[in-house]
């Protein structure tokens, strides 16, 4: 009888456990984060360019944050910056010139990845480096690609991809890290395809 006690008190010990840690663990709502690559030819890249092409589609109520973090092709981030969308706003960012071009290392990377997330502005705009994340589903976004004969130009969707809370933690870290160590580098630009 002892041993039956003890054992429905241990598992129902376990499982308390177990929704206290589900209720204290934040997760993402769904269609929060966008993936995209860019990819330069060196020879291309001072006249052609990829673009990544961000919308808010006003389904969220209200202005929302794209939080970029781009990632070199050592999956180490470069550039972190939050960019402003009103509703039925676009927002248009050159690789070369919004992206790539003040990375924390000082050498603009050729090839990486581009995470977009869908947040929630502070008090109606966005912090200049995205370090503390409020996702909310919203956003949508596209991006140009120059091919290898350094003329042609594809656009495709961004592909969602499952923000989890793990990595969202990851991103505000090494955003922050940016924020503290960069000096001013490693902020991206929010500014138009050209500056």
């Amino acid at each position: 009888m002892r041993r039956t006690t003890m054992l429905a008190v241990s598992t129902l010990a376990l499982a308390l456990c177990t929704v206290c840690s589900a209720v204290g663990a934040t997760t993402p709502p769904p269609d929060t984060l966008k993936v995209d690559y860019f990819y330069f030819d060196d020879s291309e890249a001072a006249v052609f360019y990829d673009t990544v092409r961000v919308i808010n589609p006003g389904t969220a109520g209200g202005s929302l944050c794209a939080a970029i973090y781009v990632f070199d092709s050592y999956q180490e981030l470069s550039e972190c910056c939050s960019c402003l969308i009103s509703p039925d706003g676009l927002l248009t960012l050159s690789t070369a010139f919004s992206l790539d071009d003040n990375p924390l290392t000082g050498s603009s990377p050729l090839t990486g990845v581009i995470k977009t997330v869908s947040t929630a502005t502070k008090g109606g705009v966005c912090p200049t480096y995205p370090v503390s994340l409020t996702p909310t589903a919203g956003l949508r976004g596209w991006s140009t690609h120059v091919q290898s004969d350094g003329i042609t130009e594809t656009e495709t969707t961004s592909q969602d991809a499952t923000l989890s809370a793990a990595e969202v933690t990851r991103l505000q870290n090494e955003c922050h890290a940016i924020q503290l160590d960069g000096s001013g580098h490693g902020l991206c630009y929010c500014g138009d395809e050209v500056p």
